[in-house]
């Protein structure tokens, strides 16, 4: 198949291209067809991409953040005027619908738009410390300054926006970044690495301060546990996560991990609102989004109106072909993944759960389902499909200590007409966002984005991910 993008066929390490002895096919997830072969990394080539990185430390380091800025933005220009035809690629690798892939482009170039604006905002402070007499005749400020070598480890459902914000904050910040794509969706990773290396070498920096290595667990080792490295950016599942933060220890590791996002309704709200919310905040993205609504917590006196307006909207949901404009729901990233939702569906029909929508035919098929036990996996895991789950409560107290009855705590939204509610909300949620009236799914690339509990711990956005990359450096002088 002919690709929309030229994708290297190499791996870019170092200041070169590397050949690779393997390669493994990448599939579009719709039809199974092979649409490429990437080149398959090693763990003695992830090795040598440290090296290359070290290398470049105090290079990237040094390099003027008027030239970060000029890089960022050379890269900018150039994704800017390939949009079309990287939601193409990134319709065929991910088998995402192409309107999810649209919006994956444009969040995209506004992270590298705002990483690079905030290449120019990187500052310290005077620190008082004459506050104790030993400190008379002092003068003392910190300054921020890079991390070191950054590995970012990015997955499969956002594959290049998810690698955007690991390597444009890392550039931005002054740190060299080897960035390691999902294997089923290295392909626009691929491409992103020589719009940036490009860039790199325009401005006068080495190219090895942007490097990419794809593979398998191994790889992942070898980038992670190396104790010269400066910090480990990781989004996926919260088990590969637990175990990159217990192997990277003690260098600085920052989790975006899963969630099981709850949408709150009461009695109160904009039903229609809030049903509209809840299917398009669950169906996005084929439901591979951590954010995307997965329990409906809805008090019991607007349950089961609420669900009819659920159900009327999900039945006219429009699967199929991701590359049809019209689609809005696709199939998952592979059959194992497919496999699993369908059976987590009928084990919870089993249960006693019983179907609003859709059902376990099929798990391309938007499924809504009621009455779903809370100690259900459906429940309290991450679905990582097109399944929504609801259950009804007495009251909004009951609904909140529902919400927080998770391992997870990335988003929540909760739908109401009460000031009062809202702020209860804000204040009792233990989640990392809550948003009132709409989907938990919002996310701003200008925000502080992260977790708490299992659902992971440092905050993304280019503002706060280069507050993550640096750390502050004092300077006490006596004059």
């Amino acid at each position: 198949m002919h690709l929309p993008l030229e994708v290297p066929t190499g791996l870019p390490i170092g200041d070169d291209w590397i050949d690779t002895p393997t390669t493994e096919p990448v599939h579009f997830p719709y039809d199974g067809s092979e649409i490429s072969r990437a080149p398959t990394g090693t763990a003695d080539l992830a090795r040598k991409a440290i090296e290359a990185a070290l290398a470049v430390e105090d290079e990237a380091a040094d390099l003027p953040a008027r030239l970060r800025h000029e890089l960022l933005m050379r890269a900018h220009a150039t994704i800017a005027a390939k949009a079309a035809e990287l939601e193409q690629l990134l319709v065929l690798e991910t088998g995402k619908p192409l309107r999810d892939c649209r919006v994956e482009v444009q969040r995209a170039l506004l992270t590298l738009l705002l990483s690079a604006q905030e290449s120019m905002r990187l500052h310290g402070e005077t620190v008082p410390v004459d506050l104790l007499p030993s400190g008379d005749g002092l003068v003392a400020y910190y300054q921020r300054v890079p991390i070191g070598v950054v590995v970012g480890i990015a997955g499969f459902n956002y594959p290049f926006l998810l690698a955007m914000h690991k390597v444009a904050p890392a550039v931005a910040a002054g740190c060299p970044v080897i960035c390691k794509p999902a294997p089923q969706t290295p392909l626009a990773t691929l491409w992103l690495a020589k719009v940036l290396r490009d860039a790199a070498s325009a401005v006068g920096a080495s190219p090895a301060l942007v490097q990419v290595v794809t593979g398998g667990v191994d790889v992942g080792e070898a980038l992670t546990t190396d104790p010269r490295i400066g910090a480990v950016s990781f989004t996926g599942s919260a088990a590969v996560g637990h175990r990159i933060a217990r192997a990277a220890a003690p260098r600085k590791v920052l989790l975006e991990l899963g969630s099981n996002a709850a949408l709150v309704v009461a009695a109160d709200a904009n039903l229609e609102a809030a049903a509209d919310a809840a299917v398009n905040g669950g169906f996005y993205a084929s439901g591979q989004a951590c954010i995307s609504v997965q329990r409906l917590i809805v008090e019991e006196p607007v349950y089961d109106d609420f669900l009819k307006l659920v159900a009327d909207r999900a039945t006219e949901v429009r699967v199929g072909d991701p590359r049809d404009e019209a689609t809005q729901v696709s199939r998952l990233i592979d059959e194992t993944s497919t496999t699993r939702v369908r059976e987590w569906i009928g084990d919870a029909l089993e249960h006693g759960a019983s179907v609003v929508a859709g059902g376990a035919v099929d798990a391309l098929v938007p499924t809504v389902l009621r009455d779903v036990d809370t100690d259900h996996v459906v429940w309290s895991e991450e679905v990582f499909g097109p399944v929504v789950v609801a259950r009804s409560v007495p009251d909004l107290d009951t609904a909140f200590d529902v919400v927080n009855d998770s391992r997870y705590g990335l988003h929540a939204s909760v739908f109401t007409a009460s000031l009062s509610t809202a702020m209860t909300a804000i204040r009792r949620l233990k989640v990392g966002g809550v948003i009132v009236n709409e989907v938990p799914g919002f996310r701003s690339d200008t925000m502080p984005y992260g977790g708490v509990k299992d659902s992971g711990i440092g905050r993304e956005g280019p503002r706060y991910a280069i507050e993550e990359l640096t750390v502050t450096k004092m300077a006490v002088i006596r004059s």
